[in-house]
């Protein structure tokens, strides 16, 4: 059964396409808040969005913006502006359709249907979903090179990018800073192995709520690190 999420603050209209859409068998859950639905969104995994633009909080064309930085799942945008700028600055940010207020339900949940067919053969034919390593709010995209922590992008340097992620590949293991060094610069560069030590405490600068308390990489007193999970 697909899971479709509204994100639209007009109870009544909400209420009306949840209905249409659970009768033709889907699970469908809605948020009124913008802030509240991105997270929803970005956190959990649905088969496609239905996304309203006008919301208190955070806006349809922020919501959209951050889920296709993420995702790549049906975003089907719904407003009453029917200014063609609208239409074209969402398309523009990722939306795979944009229907304007007031509309057939009947025609909503054919669009629906549409896309996510769409979605499914475009799937089916070889394109694949990034790897993605998640742990308690850090995401790492080893596909894009790209880390979050709690939904925020962080810039990492390549050396940063690649320690963090072996690290987190290897979960619960105590490395040494040699393993490391030889690991991720290997015959790159002759050096200080104390590199691993300035590296890591850029990594937790970036990801760590507490660098003096870090919830993710651990320092094992005389002996390395360890990625905690």
């Amino acid at each position: 059964m697909s899971k479709i999420l509204i994100i639209e603050d007009e109870e009544a209209i909400a209420d009306l396409e949840k209905d249409y859409l659970e009768l033709s068998g889907f699970q469908v859950e809605i948020e009124n808040r913008g802030d509240v639905g991105l997270k929803k969104a970005l956190e959990e995994d649905y088969d496609l969005f239905i996304l309203d633009l006008m919301l208190p909080e955070v806006d349809g064309f922020e919501i959209c913006r951050e889920i296709r930085n993420q995702k790549n799942t049906p975003i089907i945008m719904v407003s009453a502006k029917k200014d063609d700028i609208d239409k074209i600055r969402g398309l523009g940010l990722g939306a795979d359709d944009y229907m304007t207020k007031p509309f057939s339900p009947s025609e909503l949940v054919a669009r629906v249907k549409a896309h996510l067919a769409r979605y499914e053969r475009l799937i089916g034919t070889g394109v694949q979903e990034n790897d993605v390593i998640e742990i308690r709010g850090l995401k790492i995209d080893k596909t894009a090179r790209r880390v979050w922590i709690n939904g925020e992008e962080k810039n990492f340097t390549t050396k940063e990018f690649d320690l963090l992620t072996f690290l987190a590949q290897n979960p619960n293991r105590v490395f040494t800073k040699d393993e490391l060094f030889k690991e991720i610069w290997a015959m790159e560069s002759i050096g200080d192995i104390a590199t691993v030590t300035v590296h890591i405490k850029k990594i937790r600068e970036k990801i760590e709520f507490n660098t003096a308390k870090p919830q993710y990489i651990e320092t094992i007193w005389g002996v390395g690190y360890r990625f905690k999970v």
